[in-house]
């Protein structure tokens, strides 16, 4: 009789994802030339506990990078369960922009992925795009949102917005999500 799949411990879950929150941080602050042993150091455990989790620094990054792409996805059913639909749309916008302003300082250790053969963003789109719609869906359902725009395009403009971080001010990045937001609540019950 083939054995069960071991389990993985607690400790070992909370090691990797502390793991993936400092190397993101890291990768996005001081570049790709970073060791690894100051990652593991930095994250409160030994270098042979990261490369038992990320056995090459492009499987780290890799993973820090969909790390970050969950948790601001899962972030849209965790503010809709606690806000109306308006305000967490508007609370997890400024959760994407720290994301993409993340991946912005990332974007030479996410090459490096790339050239190792591996596409970090196959299921970014995929899973934006859902946790979008779900909050326009939520705010269509309590007529606080357009029912007449899509997650594409407010993914599409949420992207702009991201862009104008790198290239402007969070000031301005606030104030283009006011315009988007004032642009999604406009009319709203009317369509």
């Amino acid at each position: 009789m083939p054995a069960a799949p071991r389990r993985t411990r607690s400790d070992a879950l909370q090691n990797r994802a502390r793991l993936l929150e400092v190397a993101a941080q890291v990768f996005a602050e001081q570049g790709l030339d970073t060791a690894p042993a100051a990652i593991a150091k930095q994250a409160g455990v030994g270098v042979g506990t990261l490369y038992r989790h990320f056995p090459t620094r492009e499987a780290l990054i890799d993973a820090a990078y969909r790390h970050q792409l969950t948790r601001v996805c899962e972030k849209a059913a965790d503010l809709l369960a606690r806000h109306p639909a308006a305000e967490a749309t508007r609370m997890w916008m400024e959760h994407f922009i720290d994301y993409a302003t993340a991946k912005s300082g990332m974007s030479a250790a996410l090459n490096a992925v790339i050239a190792s053969g591996v596409d970090p963003y196959a299921d970014s789109r995929a899973l934006l795009t859902d946790a979008v719609a779900s909050l326009l869906e939520a705010g269509g359902r309590d007529g606080s949102l357009r029912t007449d725009v899509t997650s594409d395009e407010v993914l599409l403009l949420m992207g702009g917005i991201a862009y104008s971080v790198q290239h402007g001010t969070e000031e301005q990045a606030r104030r283009l999500v006011d315009l988007l937001m004032d642009a999604l609540t406009k009319d709203a019950t009317a369509s």
